[in-house]
């Protein structure tokens, strides 16, 4: 298969009106959004939806979101439409909000790996947008990537992965939040399922308490299912071990250069992703600064392009943990599940 890759913004009409085309034919498109790059088919077409798990190498019981264009679509997609997920989508859609709720007739098993709920969000980018509506449908999408690797912040990513494996790129440069959008269900309490751009504290000035999942943090237990994406024991990993260092900022870069110390020794090749906060810290040791810890959404925004930058050509990548408030929660289970929690605290 060739891939065809087309510039969103000087071939906007060609690129989404064609590309809207290839999704009604069943059809694979990656396409931008304001978190990462999606993975989009005909989100209504059960066997167009397969392809996409053919093409990621993504296990058939992770279930995807269903992209849509205006807030009103929910209804065909809802067995009917809350009173929460209605304020929700007032305060915070288009934008990087999923919610999830009791699916309609018209949604394929596929896409919802067998659950009885669908997890639903509008994206506010410009092309993102113009697709779904060239469409005429939903788009289910995951992140542009084979499955379990760093997700794509850019077009360059999504052609490392899956060229030759889709039908059509568009390209709309860097994304902006930098990690897939909150996931909150609203089947019994609201309880975020993966952390993201909208934040706890955000929500509940919306519609009040809001649980977290304890699987947030910690891997899905044995036998566990996924009720959203993202939830896997190993997710987002480069071809390298990644290492956490937790507790306040000197103590985990302590716990680094003792590490990298020991790694070094032994021959390995290290990278530390460090902050702004303890740049000088690793003086004759190859670091990458890549945010501010007082600052998350640096951290969230440069995430994936870190561990893709130094995905095989390095052995070990260490990072900070940071504090787990605002988007910090949703910094902390990305590098968390890259990890395979593997983390360090003495």
């Amino acid at each position: 298969m060739t891939t065809e890759l087309f510039n969103a913004k000087t071939q906007k009409e060609n690129g989404t009106q064609y590309a809207g085309r290839v999704i009604r034919a069943g059809g694979l498109v990656a396409f931008p959004t304001e978190t990462v790059y999606g993975l989009g088919a005909n989100g209504l077409d059960g066997e167009a939806v397969k392809r996409i798990f053919e093409a990621k190498g993504r296990p058939s019981d992770n279930p995807l979101i269903l992209h849509v264009a205006k807030k009103s679509d929910v209804k065909d997609l809802w067995a009917h439409v809350p009173n929460e997920a209605k304020r929700l989508m007032d305060a915070f859609w288009p934008g990087p909000l999923t919610l999830i709720f009791l699916k309609s007739g018209i949604v394929p098993d596929e896409v919802t790996a067998g659950l009885g709920t669908v997890a639903v969000r509008m994206p506010e980018h410009k092309t993102a947008l113009a697709l779904i509506r060239a469409a005429g449908v939903p788009i289910a999408a995951p992140s542009a990537n084979i499955s379990g690797r760093p997700s794509p912040t850019c077009a360059e990513h999504v052609l490392a992965d899956m060229d030759g494996r889709i039908d059509v790129i568009l390209d709309g440069g860097p994304c902006e939040v930098g990690v897939e959008s909150t996931v909150l269900t609203l089947v019994g309490r609201p309880t975020i399922l993966r952390p993201g751009g909208i934040t706890r504290e955000m929500l509940e000035q919306v519609i009040g308490e809001v649980d977290v999942s304890p699987a947030v943090l910690r891997p899905l237990k044995e036998g566990e299912a996924a009720p959203s994406p993202g939830m896997k024991h190993r997710h987002y990993a480069p071809d390298a071990r990644v290492v956490v260092a937790s507790g306040s900022w000197r103590k985990a870069a302590s716990i680094i250069c003792r590490e990298y110390e020991i790694e070094e020794a032994m021959g390995s090749r290290c990278i530390i992703l460090g902050t702004e906060q303890t740049r000088s810290c690793y003086h004759g040791m190859n670091y990458d600064i890549i945010g501010d810890r007082d600052d998350p959404a640096t951290l969230c925004a440069e995430l994936f392009s870190a561990l893709r930058r130094w995905s095989g050509k390095v052995d070990v990548i260490f990072a900070e943990a940071i504090e787990t408030e605002g988007r910090g929660l949703a910094y902390m289970n990305r590098l968390l599940r890259a990890s395979g929690f593997t983390v360090l605290d003495e």
